[in-house]
């Protein structure tokens, strides 16, 4: 039985302040983490440890600690895709990935993200396996889904862009937020899509479905999407505001244009 303390905590606001009970729990695969803070504190190797003890896969350790062992800058995120893969280079088992995807923590969900992504290599069949991350209830495996398909998309971007069209009309919306979020043309700690900065009209039929978005969630990636593209067309995007304007005059709408402006006003 989980504390109640720990199941409605908010999470520490930095590294010094987390706690220790909580992190054992966070390292045992029992809870879920609660912010960027925990997520980054869990140590991955303990918990890999002890879920292929689950698993009855204990002699598979040493080749998870190998791969880690050789990195010479590791980070939670490359951690988190090496295990994922690793998982993948061992077993072909899908109820090995069942597992992991359906796992209480959101860790080892963020590990099966990249294991179901990367073991399709035909971006259409990638983003149908990925859209169940996507739509994950944890922030963390929602953005893994994004690392783990961003570099397909971008070798493959007119058949993903017309494919994520019909996402854009989901009723969920974690993704219709994936559909916006991973072809930002600059995003957050992904690469860049060079083909969106010289052609944002490309992501236009995407975009425009979600101008008065009642999530805010989606609000802000269509706002921060034309504000990435206002780097490299700022024409444009002033244009693609100003009939928003005209359309609809929603609070929706207007706050999606106030995000998009937001580096041209400064400017």
């Amino acid at each position: 039985m989980i504390p109640e303390h720990i199941q409605n905590r908010k999470g520490a606001r930095s590294f010094n302040n987390l706690d220790q009970e909580v992190i054992d729990y966070l390292n045992q695969g029992k809870i879920e983490t609660a912010n960027l803070i925990e997520w980054l504190a869990v140590d991955q190797l303990k918990l890999v440890k002890l879920i292929l003890k689950d698993l009855d896969k204990s002699h598979w350790y040493d080749s998870f600690y190998e791969a880690i062992s050789v990195q010479k800058k590791p980070t939670a995120n490359t951690n988190t895709k090496i295990i994922g893969l690793t998982f993948m280079q061992l077993s072909t088992d899908q109820s090995i990935l069942e597992y992991l995807s359906n796992h209480i923590s959101d860790v080892p969900r963020c590990w099966a993200t990249y294991w179901a992504a990367m073991q399709e290599t035909e971006i259409i069949n990638r983003l149908r396996v990925i859209e169940q991350y996507a739509g994950d209830s944890h922030f963390g495996v929602r953005e893994v889904a994004i690392f783990a398909t961003k570099d397909l998309i971008i070798d493959h971007l007119d058949k993903a862009l017309n494919f994520l069209l019909t996402w854009v009309s989901s009723k969920d919306d974690n993704i219709r937020r994936y559909a916006i979020e991973v072809i930002r043309p600059i995003g957050v700690w992904t690469k860049k899509i060079d083909d969106l900065k010289e052609n944002p009209e490309k992501g236009l039929p995407l975009l425009t479905p979600l101008q008065s978005d009642s999530s805010k969630y989606v609000r802000d990636s269509v706002g921060n999407w034309l504000n990435d593209a206002s780097k490299t067309r700022p024409e444009w995007v002033q244009q693609i505001c100003n009939d928003w304007e005209k359309q609809s005059a929603s609070k929706e709408t207007k706050y999606i244009i106030k995000k998009a402006l937001r580096s041209l006003n400064k400017a």
